[in-house]
């Protein structure tokens, strides 16, 4: 169980300190989720492009360890305990928990995308929400913005169109997104 700080980084109080721990402590809770969902797809995809999303994924999923690290690290360095235990995972969610099982790539991806979609928002709305308190947790939140939006460029690039549409553009779930993305998985400009 969290506690409240006895002390934080010099230059900042102590609530300042809180408040960017709790802002940490829910990135932490979705990178954990994230790199937890991504080893299922690894393991869960199937069809024609098996072995290029299969090896896509598992380097990103080293980075998104490494970012679950850095975070829980900055969360103890202001003085707060990190929790990275499944229930504090769960309980500390949002979102629905990832529901495709064995499925082909497209749709993965396709569910993937929205997935990032509401990551790379939360992501976003928690560097907006340090930038005022403390410069070293907003960059590392904006360094893990880029490696996250990157892989997501990835992502999409296997659901774009030689014309720039989106095989799941309009969808507003996952598995819309993940539908999506499988009945135009064959469809070409």
């Amino acid at each position: 169980m969290a506690t409240s700080p006895k002390f934080t980084i010099p230059g900042l109080t102590t609530e300042e300190g809180e408040k960017l721990a709790g802002i940490l402590q829910e990135r932490l809770n979705a990178l954990n989720d994230l790199h937890l969902t991504l080893k299922h797809v690894h393991w869960n995809v199937v069809g024609p492009h098996f072995i290029a999303v299969h090896e896509m994924i598992d380097p990103h999923v080293d980075e998104v360890i490494a970012m679950v690290d850095e975070t829980a690290e900055r969360i103890a360095t202001l003085g707060v305990s990190p929790l990275g235990t499944p229930g504090a995972i769960v309980n500390g969610r949002s979102w629905e928990d990832y529901s495709l099982g064995r499925a082909t790539t497209n749709e993965h991806l396709g569910a993937l995308d929205e997935v990032y979609v509401n990551l790379l928002k939360d992501h976003r709305k928690a560097q907006e929400a340090t930038s005022d308190l403390d410069p070293v947790t907003e960059d590392m939140i904006i360094g893990q913005q880029r490696q996250l939006e990157l892989f997501h460029w990835f992502i999409r690039a296997h659901l774009e169109s030689t014309g720039g549409k989106l095989s799941t553009d309009g969808a507003s779930s996952e598995k819309k997104a993940a539908q999506a993305a499988h009945d135009n998985a064959d469809v070409t400009d």
